[in-house]
Protein backbone atom coordinates (compact mmCIF):
# COMPACT_ATOMS: atom_id res chain seq x y z
CA UNK A 1 0.00 0.00 0.00
CA UNK A 2 1.28 3.70 -0.66
CA UNK A 3 0.98 5.71 2.30
CA UNK A 4 2.91 8.78 3.36
CA UNK A 5 5.82 9.13 5.67
CA UNK A 6 3.59 10.98 8.67
CA UNK A 7 1.81 7.85 8.75
CA UNK A 8 4.83 5.17 9.57
CA UNK A 9 3.58 5.10 13.08
CA UNK A 10 -0.13 4.53 12.84
CA UNK A 11 0.97 1.61 10.41
CA UNK A 12 3.30 -0.13 13.05
CA UNK A 13 0.63 -0.56 14.59
CA UNK A 14 -0.60 -2.66 12.20
CA UNK A 15 2.32 -5.04 12.31
CA UNK A 16 3.42 -4.53 8.97
CA UNK A 17 6.71 -5.71 8.97
CA UNK A 18 7.53 -5.06 4.82
CA UNK A 19 8.83 -1.22 4.21
CA UNK A 20 9.91 -0.10 0.70
CA UNK A 21 11.43 3.37 1.03
CA UNK A 22 12.10 5.24 -2.23
CA UNK A 23 13.59 8.99 -3.58
CA UNK A 24 16.43 10.83 -3.33
CA UNK A 25 15.90 12.29 -0.08
CA UNK A 26 18.07 10.40 2.13
CA UNK A 27 18.18 12.32 5.35
CA UNK A 28 14.80 12.28 5.59
CA UNK A 29 14.69 7.94 5.29
CA UNK A 30 17.54 7.87 7.68
CA UNK A 31 15.18 10.01 10.02
CA UNK A 32 12.16 7.88 9.27
CA UNK A 33 14.57 4.82 9.67
CA UNK A 34 16.24 5.51 13.11
CA UNK A 35 13.39 7.31 14.79
CA UNK A 36 10.68 4.95 13.89
CA UNK A 37 11.37 1.78 11.73
CA UNK A 38 14.24 1.02 14.66
CA UNK A 39 12.55 1.46 17.65
CA UNK A 40 12.71 -1.49 19.75
CA UNK A 41 15.46 -3.61 18.04
CA UNK A 42 17.82 -2.07 19.58
CA UNK A 43 21.35 -3.83 18.57
CA UNK A 44 19.21 -6.48 16.71
CA UNK A 45 19.97 -4.37 13.30
CA UNK A 46 21.60 -6.51 10.44
CA UNK A 47 22.20 -3.87 7.34
CA UNK A 48 23.15 -5.28 3.57
CA UNK A 49 23.57 -3.82 0.31
CA UNK A 50 21.45 -5.62 -2.67
CA UNK A 51 24.00 -6.87 -4.41
CA UNK A 52 25.83 -8.41 -1.40
CA UNK A 53 22.57 -10.30 -1.65
CA UNK A 54 22.37 -10.95 -4.90
CA UNK A 55 25.85 -12.51 -5.08
CA UNK A 56 25.17 -14.88 -2.41
CA UNK A 57 21.69 -15.34 -1.74
CA UNK A 58 21.94 -18.82 -0.02
CA UNK A 59 24.28 -17.78 2.56
CA UNK A 60 21.76 -14.82 2.99
CA UNK A 61 18.86 -17.29 3.45
CA UNK A 62 21.13 -19.53 5.39
CA UNK A 63 21.41 -16.77 8.23
CA UNK A 64 17.65 -15.65 8.93
CA UNK A 65 16.69 -19.23 8.76
CA UNK A 66 19.08 -19.82 11.05
CA UNK A 67 17.30 -20.78 14.67
CA UNK A 68 19.57 -18.49 16.95
CA UNK A 69 18.39 -15.67 14.29
CA UNK A 70 15.37 -15.78 15.98
CA UNK A 71 16.57 -15.32 19.78
CA UNK A 72 14.93 -11.63 19.46
CA UNK A 73 13.30 -9.59 17.06
CA UNK A 74 15.39 -8.14 14.41
CA UNK A 75 15.24 -5.30 11.02
CA UNK A 76 17.15 -5.61 8.58
CA UNK A 77 17.74 -2.90 6.03
CA UNK A 78 18.94 -3.31 2.47
CA UNK A 79 20.19 -0.55 0.37
CA UNK A 80 20.60 0.13 -3.25
CA UNK A 81 17.44 -1.48 -3.92
CA UNK A 82 16.29 -2.34 -7.91
CA UNK A 83 13.78 -4.79 -9.90
CA UNK A 84 16.69 -7.45 -9.21
CA UNK A 85 15.91 -7.82 -5.48
CA UNK A 86 12.21 -8.62 -6.89
CA UNK A 87 12.45 -12.61 -6.32
CA UNK A 88 14.11 -12.21 -3.04
CA UNK A 89 11.59 -10.05 -1.60
CA UNK A 90 9.01 -12.85 -2.69
CA UNK A 91 11.12 -15.69 -1.22
CA UNK A 92 11.06 -13.68 2.52
CA UNK A 93 7.64 -13.22 2.01
CA UNK A 94 6.46 -16.59 1.62
CA UNK A 95 8.40 -17.55 4.22
CA UNK A 96 6.04 -15.60 6.91
CA UNK A 97 8.98 -14.62 9.08
CA UNK A 98 6.87 -12.22 11.77
CA UNK A 99 9.62 -11.82 13.98
CA UNK A 100 11.77 -9.69 11.07
CA UNK A 101 11.18 -6.27 9.76
CA UNK A 102 12.53 -5.87 5.95
CA UNK A 103 12.93 -2.24 5.17
CA UNK A 104 14.33 -1.84 1.76
CA UNK A 105 16.00 1.09 0.86
CA UNK A 106 15.63 2.60 -2.67
CA UNK A 107 16.83 5.55 -4.83
CA UNK A 108 14.30 6.95 -7.48
CA UNK A 109 11.93 4.20 -8.78
CA UNK A 110 9.85 4.99 -11.92
CA UNK A 111 6.27 4.11 -11.99
CA UNK A 112 6.70 0.74 -13.94
CA UNK A 113 9.14 -0.61 -11.24
CA UNK A 114 8.02 -4.27 -10.31
CA UNK A 115 9.26 -4.03 -7.22
CA UNK A 116 7.33 -0.59 -6.54
CA UNK A 117 4.46 -1.96 -8.14
CA UNK A 118 4.47 -5.19 -5.69
CA UNK A 119 4.74 -2.88 -2.54
CA UNK A 120 2.04 0.07 -3.81
CA UNK A 121 -0.51 -3.18 -4.38
CA UNK A 122 0.15 -5.70 -1.23
CA UNK A 123 -1.96 -4.29 1.66
CA UNK A 124 0.51 -6.26 4.15
CA UNK A 125 3.37 -4.26 2.79
CA UNK A 126 4.11 -0.44 2.83
CA UNK A 127 5.37 1.97 0.24
CA UNK A 128 6.77 5.30 1.38
CA UNK A 129 7.97 7.89 -1.31
CA UNK A 130 10.63 10.48 -0.48
CA UNK A 131 10.25 13.57 -2.78
CA UNK A 132 13.43 16.31 -1.84
CA UNK A 133 12.52 18.96 0.89
CA UNK A 134 11.60 22.61 0.18
CA UNK A 135 13.26 25.32 2.05
CA UNK A 136 9.80 26.05 3.57
CA UNK A 137 10.74 22.39 5.55
CA UNK A 138 13.93 22.69 5.98
CA UNK A 139 13.38 26.49 7.76
CA UNK A 140 10.91 24.52 9.80
CA UNK A 141 13.48 21.59 10.66
CA UNK A 142 15.91 24.36 11.73
CA UNK A 143 13.51 26.61 13.68
CA UNK A 144 12.26 23.36 15.94
CA UNK A 145 16.20 22.34 16.46
CA UNK A 146 16.90 25.98 17.69
CA UNK A 147 13.99 26.05 19.59
CA UNK A 148 14.53 22.78 21.62
CA UNK A 149 18.37 23.48 22.29
CA UNK A 150 17.58 26.97 23.16
CA UNK A 151 19.89 28.89 20.75
CA UNK A 152 18.99 32.39 19.98
CA UNK A 153 19.11 32.93 15.72
CA UNK A 154 17.87 34.96 13.66
CA UNK A 155 15.26 34.18 10.79
CA UNK A 156 17.31 35.84 8.39
CA UNK A 157 20.03 33.46 9.35
CA UNK A 158 17.87 30.51 9.39
CA UNK A 159 16.95 31.36 5.63
CA UNK A 160 20.84 31.66 4.77
CA UNK A 161 21.58 28.28 6.41
CA UNK A 162 18.97 26.70 4.91
CA UNK A 163 19.83 27.91 1.66
CA UNK A 164 23.73 26.75 2.32
CA UNK A 165 22.00 23.07 2.18
CA UNK A 166 21.11 22.86 -1.16
CA UNK A 167 17.85 21.37 0.00
CA UNK A 168 19.27 18.42 1.38
CA UNK A 169 18.35 17.78 4.75
CA UNK A 170 21.03 15.14 5.76
CA UNK A 171 23.24 18.07 4.82
CA UNK A 172 21.10 20.63 7.06
CA UNK A 173 21.44 18.29 10.39
CA UNK A 174 25.05 18.07 10.20
CA UNK A 175 25.69 21.76 10.09
CA UNK A 176 22.70 21.88 13.03
CA UNK A 177 25.37 19.71 15.06
CA UNK A 178 28.51 21.81 14.06
CA UNK A 179 25.99 25.09 15.16
CA UNK A 180 25.13 23.00 18.78
CA UNK A 181 28.70 22.60 19.21
CA UNK A 182 29.86 26.37 18.79
CA UNK A 183 26.94 27.87 20.79
CA UNK A 184 27.37 26.02 24.11
CA UNK A 185 28.77 29.17 25.92
CA UNK A 186 26.84 31.32 23.71
CA UNK A 187 23.66 32.94 23.81
CA UNK A 188 22.82 33.89 20.12
CA UNK A 189 24.59 32.74 16.66
CA UNK A 190 25.39 35.76 14.45
CA UNK A 191 25.51 36.04 10.31
CA UNK A 192 29.34 35.75 10.18
CA UNK A 193 29.37 33.39 12.31
CA UNK A 194 27.12 31.09 10.68
CA UNK A 195 29.13 31.79 7.24
CA UNK A 196 32.28 30.85 8.77
CA UNK A 197 30.78 27.63 10.02
CA UNK A 198 28.69 26.17 7.90
CA UNK A 199 29.40 24.40 4.25
CA UNK A 200 28.68 26.79 1.39
CA UNK A 201 26.62 24.59 -1.08
CA UNK A 202 28.91 24.47 -3.35
CA UNK A 203 30.67 22.64 -1.50
CA UNK A 204 28.88 19.29 -1.45
CA UNK A 205 29.25 19.47 -5.07
CA UNK A 206 33.12 20.34 -5.14
CA UNK A 207 32.83 16.80 -4.42
CA UNK A 208 31.26 15.75 -7.06
CA UNK A 209 33.39 17.40 -9.00
CA UNK A 210 36.30 15.91 -7.95
CA UNK A 211 34.85 12.61 -8.24
CA UNK A 212 34.06 13.22 -11.89
CA UNK A 213 37.48 14.09 -12.46
CA UNK A 214 38.79 10.79 -10.89
CA UNK A 215 36.08 8.97 -12.44
CA UNK A 216 37.26 10.18 -16.62
CA UNK A 217 34.00 11.57 -16.41
CA UNK A 218 34.66 14.71 -19.15
CA UNK A 219 31.08 14.81 -20.48
CA UNK A 220 30.00 15.36 -16.93
CA UNK A 221 33.51 17.74 -15.98
CA UNK A 222 32.11 19.99 -18.71
CA UNK A 223 28.21 19.92 -17.54
CA UNK A 224 29.17 21.12 -14.01
CA UNK A 225 32.22 23.77 -15.11
CA UNK A 226 28.94 25.54 -17.63
CA UNK A 227 27.38 25.60 -14.86
CA UNK A 228 28.95 26.78 -12.00
CA UNK A 229 30.80 30.27 -11.49
CA UNK A 230 33.59 29.75 -8.67
CA UNK A 231 36.05 31.97 -6.81
CA UNK A 232 39.92 31.59 -6.78
CA UNK A 233 38.60 30.19 -3.44
CA UNK A 234 36.43 27.56 -4.19
CA UNK A 235 39.52 26.14 -6.63
CA UNK A 236 41.77 25.93 -3.50
CA UNK A 237 38.81 24.59 -2.30
CA UNK A 238 38.50 22.01 -5.46
CA UNK A 239 42.20 21.03 -5.38
CA UNK A 240 42.61 20.42 -1.67
CA UNK A 241 39.42 17.95 -1.61
CA UNK A 242 40.93 16.23 -4.61
CA UNK A 243 44.37 15.80 -2.97
CA UNK A 244 42.30 14.02 -0.07
CA UNK A 245 40.49 12.23 -2.01
CA UNK A 246 43.30 10.99 -4.39
CA UNK A 247 45.43 9.88 -0.85
CA UNK A 248 42.38 7.83 0.02
CA UNK A 249 42.26 6.38 -3.31
CA UNK A 250 45.92 5.64 -3.01
CA UNK A 251 45.85 3.34 0.06
CA UNK A 252 42.85 1.36 -1.67
CA UNK A 253 44.70 1.01 -4.36
CA UNK A 254 47.79 -0.32 -2.30
CA UNK A 255 45.34 -2.86 -0.65
CA UNK A 256 43.98 -3.84 -3.39
CA UNK A 257 47.02 -4.87 -5.16
CA UNK A 258 47.12 -7.44 -2.31
CA UNK A 259 43.61 -8.32 -1.80
CA UNK A 260 42.22 -8.88 -5.35
CA UNK A 261 38.30 -8.39 -4.64
CA UNK A 262 37.66 -4.95 -4.90
CA UNK A 263 34.20 -5.14 -2.35
CA UNK A 264 35.95 -6.55 0.33
CA UNK A 265 39.35 -3.93 0.35
CA UNK A 266 36.30 -0.97 -0.27
CA UNK A 267 33.79 -2.38 3.11
CA UNK A 268 36.85 -2.89 5.23
CA UNK A 269 38.20 0.53 4.72
CA UNK A 270 38.51 2.67 7.47
CA UNK A 271 37.05 5.11 7.91
CA UNK A 272 34.28 3.32 5.79
CA UNK A 273 32.94 4.75 2.86
CA UNK A 274 29.38 5.49 2.24
CA UNK A 275 27.70 3.31 0.19
CA UNK A 276 26.61 5.64 -2.26
CA UNK A 277 29.71 6.64 -3.09
CA UNK A 278 31.52 2.09 -3.31
CA UNK A 279 30.54 2.17 -6.75
CA UNK A 280 32.66 5.40 -8.27
CA UNK A 281 35.41 4.46 -6.31
CA UNK A 282 35.29 0.64 -7.82
CA UNK A 283 35.18 2.25 -10.90
CA UNK A 284 38.25 5.13 -10.49
CA UNK A 285 40.41 2.11 -8.91
CA UNK A 286 39.79 0.15 -12.29
CA UNK A 287 40.87 3.62 -13.83
CA UNK A 288 43.72 4.04 -12.44
CA UNK A 289 47.31 2.73 -11.78
CA UNK A 290 49.27 3.38 -8.61
CA UNK A 291 52.11 4.94 -9.99
CA UNK A 292 49.91 7.08 -11.96
CA UNK A 293 47.93 8.16 -8.53
CA UNK A 294 51.10 8.98 -7.14
CA UNK A 295 51.96 11.22 -9.80
CA UNK A 296 48.79 13.16 -9.97
CA UNK A 297 48.93 13.91 -6.07
CA UNK A 298 52.54 15.34 -6.92
CA UNK A 299 50.34 17.47 -10.09
CA UNK A 300 47.61 18.63 -7.55
CA UNK A 301 50.67 20.10 -4.99
CA UNK A 302 52.00 21.76 -8.21
CA UNK A 303 48.73 23.30 -9.51
CA UNK A 304 47.55 24.32 -5.52
CA UNK A 305 51.26 26.25 -5.48
CA UNK A 306 50.22 27.81 -9.51
CA UNK A 307 46.82 28.97 -8.02
CA UNK A 308 48.48 30.96 -5.16
CA UNK A 309 51.07 32.26 -7.15
CA UNK A 310 48.94 33.22 -10.23
CA UNK A 311 45.82 33.91 -8.05
CA UNK A 312 43.86 36.27 -11.04
CA UNK A 313 43.99 32.83 -13.49
CA UNK A 314 42.91 30.65 -10.94
CA UNK A 315 40.10 29.55 -12.51
CA UNK A 316 41.42 28.89 -15.67
CA UNK A 317 43.96 26.90 -14.11
CA UNK A 318 41.73 25.06 -12.92
CA UNK A 319 39.08 24.46 -15.36
CA UNK A 320 41.96 23.34 -17.51
CA UNK A 321 42.77 20.83 -15.23
CA UNK A 322 39.76 19.27 -14.42
CA UNK A 323 39.36 19.24 -18.23
CA UNK A 324 42.76 17.84 -18.85
CA UNK A 325 42.54 15.32 -15.99
CA UNK A 326 39.17 13.95 -17.24
CA UNK A 327 40.12 12.64 -20.04
CA UNK A 328 40.27 8.96 -20.55
CA UNK A 329 44.13 8.21 -21.78
CA UNK A 330 44.27 7.30 -24.98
Amino acid sequence: MIIKSFQIKSILEKNINFFLLYGDNEGFKNQMISDFLCIGFKENILRYEESEILKNSEKFFAEINNKSFFDNKKIIIISRISDKFLSIIEEIKEKKLDEIRIVLNAASLEKKSKIRGLFEKDGKMACIPFYADDNSTLNKIAMDFFKQKKISISFENINLLTERCRGDRENLFKELEKIQSFSKNKKNIKTDEILKLTNLAENYSFSEICDHCLNKNLKKIVLILNENNFSSEDCIAIIRIMLSKTKRLTALKEKSLKEKNLDTVISEFRPPIFWKDKDIIKSQLKLWELNQIRSFMYLLNDTELLIKKENQSAINITNNFLLTHSRVSS
